[in-house]
This record gives C-alpha cells, sequence and structure tokens, in this order.
C-alpha cells in the first residue's frame, strides 16, 4: 500500500470501517446531520480518478454504484449526493450523501451555510435505519 505522510485517509479509516476490500474500503460517517452518509475510499494514497487504471476507476465506481443503491434503498432519501472532492484531504474518495428536503442544507451541499435545523426526531429515525444500512454493506462486500 503508498501512503502519504499525514494524510488522514491514509493514517485514520475515515469512519467506522463496514468494508474493506483489497483496493478500498467502504465507512460509515458518523455525522449527526447526515445519518447514511458513507464514504468509499480507494487504499492507495492516489489524488485523481485518472491516477488508476481503467480497470481500477471501474472497480471503484462500481463500489459507489453499489453503495449508493444499498442507501437508497435503506435510508429513503429524496436525492442522494455523490462527491469527490479532495480540496481537504488529497486522497482518492467519494462521498455518498442521503439527502432529505427537510435537511440542514437542502438543497444546497451539505458543506454550505446550514439553512435550517433539522428536526430532531427524524434524525433518531434515520439513526435508527444504521444497523439495516450496515447489513446491507456487508452482504454488498463480504470479508
Amino acid at each position: 500500500m503508498t501512503c502519504a505522510a499525514a494524510c488522514e485517509l491514509c493514517e485514520q479509516p475515515g469512519g467506522e470501517l463496514v468494508a474493506r476490500l483489497e483496493r478500498l474500503r467502504i465507512v460509515l460517517v458518523d455525522d449527526a446531520n447526515y445519518p447514511g452518509f458513507c464514504r468509499v475510499i480507494w487504499r492507495d494514497h492516489v489524488r485523481e480518478m485518472t491516477d488508476l487504471s481503467a480497470a481500477d476507476r471501474t472497480l471503484l465506481m462500481d463500489a459507489v454504484w453499489a453503495v449508493e443503491q444499498a442507501v437508497r434503498e435503506v435510508m429513503q432519501p429524496r436525492k442522494v449526493n455523490l462527491a469527490s472532492l479532495g480540496n481537504v484531504v488529497p486522497h482518492l474518495h467519494w462521498h455518498v450523501i442521503p439527502r432529505y428536503e427537510d435537511d440542514a442544507h437542502f438543497p444546497a451541499p451539505v458543506w454550505a451555510e446550514a439553512k435550517r435545523v433539522a428536526d430532531p426526531a427524524l434524525i433518531v429515525e434515520r439513526r435508527a435505519r444504521l444497523p439495516s444500512l450496515r447489513e446491507a454493506l456487508s452482504t454488498l462486500f463480504p470479508a
């Protein structure tokens, strides 16, 4: 595995590890406003999708699509946001974020200024789905 000094995704899991594959890992992000927020993180330290071979790009994106499908089925969001930014952490990873019309930022990105306070009861209801999401992801990506 290639790592970079001071890269948080080389040094830390990046969330609660749900699945570890040979070339990537899937984690649940502990975000109070966004239960079901996942990351698909490439194992080696690379910055961009084009740093990967065509086969590895396909492998990574197939994992992103599978995580998106599991998030849609379990979390029942209005929309799913997919993002690969890497401006702060230049280690290739994809965010898979369930979005709801009543979430704190909708329709803006989750990194924008909040537009409202999310209803705590709805957050609790969505957090209750996390065991099912963990199970779905574990089934898709067995150890």
